[in-house]
């Protein structure tokens, strides 16, 4: 199995989760190939069995980048991909001291849904989403990061 990731990492928190899945799908056998988004060309995508894209988020959305980037892919209808992302981590309410719920985080938070429907859009099937919390403006990333990788990887279906 071939994996191509398409990353638009800013401040290197991408580019670190890039690497730790790379390193966990190797060790399960499978080739995963790690781009920047300005190093590569959305309408002649190398060939894969899986897509991954990740973007930072930015006032709850995908970087314009990354957004462009998904705009212009050409993939056949079909084609599988999945999506990883750095997102603000929820921070408790000032006043009250509560965490946001699920649900109030959905509605500033809207990283993944932008991606998915760009890409749903042209006809792209999702096999897998999932986000990695960043604490701070540009870092560090959330403890624990490393497991949530290794979860997701878990959730990527691999052929023999």
């Amino acid at each position: 199995m071939r994996i191509e990731y398409f990353h638009a990492s800013k401040s290197g928190n991408g580019a670190r989760v890039a690497e730790e899945f790379r390193q966990g799908m190797l060790a399960r056998g499978v080739t995963v190939n790690v781009h920047h988004i300005r190093d590569a060309t959305p309408s002649g995508l190398p060939p894969a069995d899986l897509y991954l894209f990740s973007s930072p988020g930015r006032l709850g959305k995908p970087i314009r980048g990354m957004r462009r980037f998904l705009e212009k892919v050409a993939l056949p209808a079909g084609t599988k991909y999945a999506i990883l992302t750095t997102e603000a981590a929820p921070k408790p309410d000032k006043k009250t001291g509560l965490m946001p719920s699920d649900e109030e985080v959905a509605k500033w938070q809207r990283v993944r849904p932008i991606m998915s429907q760009i890409l749903e859009d042209k006809g792209l099937v999702e096999v897998a989403e999932d986000k990695v919390f960043v604490t701070g403006l540009k870092g560090p990333l959330e403890e624990g990061w490393q497991q949530k990788v290794a979860a997701f990887e878990a959730r990527i279906p691999v052929r023999s």
